[in-house]
């Protein structure tokens, strides 16, 4: 459906969201169901997954056999369109000595198109680490005042899973998750030698539908375990905004989607409050100016970020009397660790599809050895699970040709598994992102200049997390895989994993962070932030639920201050 254009001067919303992932999504759903009239402006394409995703071509039907392109990262098949970690015309730059990657989504929908879908609950030590360790800060609030809306939010989604029974891994109440799906085979080995060694495994929180969940507008249906999840899901078995919360919000009447809508700054007025925000039609180069009583900015920590520091005071930015704007950068740490398991060689080919990605992972364990003072880094990391039926690593096979490769690809394809470690990142004085002093993208927009640095915690951890990994391999009398070197050079870059957070963060006090504990803006009291930028510090679980539950929180704030008449 082609998105309609808003026009200069267009002021028939009561609130401008910029973002249609996750934080903006959740905020029109939210906001439009409140009754207030919302114009969400989207910098990517417009896109429909019922329409769009091939869910059952074969690889080998694709260009190059669906291998990874720079316009196609993860495959030709997969969910990006029009983004990716490079975009023709619209750089980003980082300072000498950083490697960061920023991953921009260009699409209605945002990474909720093709993310990974594992959603576990943050947990009372997340949210107030400083309070445990002396790094960082603690959030002005703990988990008590987001467990009501990852209820919420696990039932509105759609997620998975079962009982986790973990020190700082809250489980979720009866009636939030649907029935995890049966581990396979390669997981319930892993399981067992993990389990052998000290190391727990639990069934994974993922947000795919193992049953119906209907709806009169947006009905979606119960994964049946046999496409890629990345693709997109015209089922909406997958939890995608463009399948559920942005044609909810549709349906009331009251959104109007603006896509090709490349926000430039937000525009401010008398009493330093927001009165809309300057946009660039990606297609035409114009420039458009559209008014609000209030602005939302859910466009991602980066987008976020230049959003804020292209606004306001030149130099300075907006929303920035803290001089936290930017700073604070994390991502979460990434290492991958695999082995050849000959018990698993030669197994009965059969269909373990199963729902896209893992069905149990491994939650961290050893809070209270952190706790004393056992272990050289500070905070968690957790291992998500691989291995089943594909072509298996050049360094299993021997070297034959012909029909013998053949039978020896037979044979030792499902015999690798892989370990994939994520964990958490302390902010540093040395990570944060920057106006480019120098650098304009294609619309004349200045860009971000990012700065980034591991600390020694996450060296250390995930040198840790490497001998634990290799200690279940062993268990298992596996040939391990990977290359011997320094934890610095099997560590992901910055960026990779695609979780930065930060830059805007939330606290108590205006003199140290950007935001209150609703995402309200403490310099500009009708611009309130919902994305990732947000965060205090990170986690070693994944973000998105979190994300949502937040973005919930602060458009029922958001709306409550319109009802009151805070907002005029």
């Amino acid at each position: 459906m082609t998105a309609p254009r808003a026009q200069p001067g267009d002021a028939a919303a009561d609130i401008i969201i910029v973002g249609s992932g996750a934080a903006g999504a959740m905020a029109a759903h939210s906001l439009t169901k409140a009754g207030l009239r919302c114009l969400l402006l989207e910098a990517g394409r417009d896109y429909d997954p019922k329409a769009e995703v091939n869910m059952f071509a074969p690889e080998s039907d694709a260009p190059l056999r669906g291998t990874s392109t720079p316009d196609k990262p993860f495959g030709y098949f997969d969910a990006t369109v029009g983004g990716g970690w490079q975009i023709d015309g619209e750089p980003y730059t980082s300072r000498p000595g950083s490697d960061f990657r920023w991953y921009r989504p260009r699409m209605l929908g945002g990474r909720t198109n093709h993310w990974g879908r594992h959603v576990p609950r943050w947990g009372p030590y997340d949210f107030k680490p400083f309070s445990r360790d002396g790094l960082g800060v603690d959030w002005p609030i703990g988990y008590d005042d987001v467990a009501p809306f990852y209820d919420r939010v696990e039932r509105m989604i759609g997620v998975n899973g079962g009982p986790i029974g973990l020190e700082n891994h809250p489980d979720s109440p009866a009636g939030c998750l649907m029935p995890p799906p049966k581990p396979r085979v390669t997981e319930l080995l892993i399981a067992a030698a993990a389990e052998s060694v000290g190391i727990p495994v639990r069934a994974a929180h993922t947000a795919v539908l193992t049953r119906d969940l209907p709806d009169d507008v947006a009905p979606r249906s119960a994964c049946f375990n046999a496409t890629p999840c990345t693709r997109g899901c015209s089922i909406g078995a997958m939890f995608q905004s463009t399948t559920s919360l942005l044609p909810q919000a549709r349906a009331t009447g009251r959104l109007t989607v603006v896509t090709d809508a490349m926000v430039a700054r937000v525009l401010t007025g008398a009493g330093n409050r927001a009165t809309g925000v300057e946009y660039v039609d990606r297609r035409t180069g114009a420039r458009h100016q559209v008014s609000a009583r209030a602005v939302v900015l859910a466009a991602g920590t980066g987008e976020t970020a230049r959003l804020l520091l292209n606004s306001g005071e030149r130099g300075r930015g907006l929303a920035n009397a803290s001089g936290e704007l930017g700073r604070n950068l994390t991502d979460s740490t990434g290492a991958s660790f695999s082995a050849y398991i000959p018990r698993l060689a030669g197994r009965p080919r059969y269909n373990e599809d199963g729902i896209g990605g893992q069905h149990i992972y491994i939650p961290f364990w050893l809070y209270q050895q952190q706790k004393r003072g056992e272990l050289d880094f500070a905070r968690g990391y957790h291992f998500e699970i691989g291995g089943r039926f594909g072509i298996p690593s050049a360094a299993v096979l021997p070297r034959v040709w012909g029909g013998a490769l053949k039978q020896a690809v037979r044979q030792t394809s499902g015999a690798t598994i892989n370990l994939t470690l994520r964990g958490e990142m302390i902010p540093n004085k040395d990570t944060f992102a920057e106006i480019d002093p120098g650098v304009t993208d294609r619309f004349g927009i200045p860009v971000l200049r990012f700065a980034f640095k591991w600390s020694k915690h996450e060296i250390n951890q995930v040198a840790h997390g490497r001998r634990a990994a290799h200690s279940v391999f062993e268990r298992l009398g596996g040939t391990i895989l990977d290359a011997d070197l320094p934890p610095e050079q099997i560590m992901t870059a910055g960026g990779e994993i695609i979780h930065e957070l930060g830059t805007a963060r939330m606290g108590d006090d205006p003199r140290t962070s950007v935001v209150d504990s609703f995402g309200q803006a403490w310099d500009v009291p009708n611009l309130v932030l919902m994305d990732g930028s947000v965060f205090a510090s990170g986690a070693h679980k994944n973000p998105t639920l979190t994300i949502l539950a937040l973005a919930l929180r602060a458009s029922e704030r958001l709306a409550a201050r319109f009802t009151s008449g805070a907002i005029a």
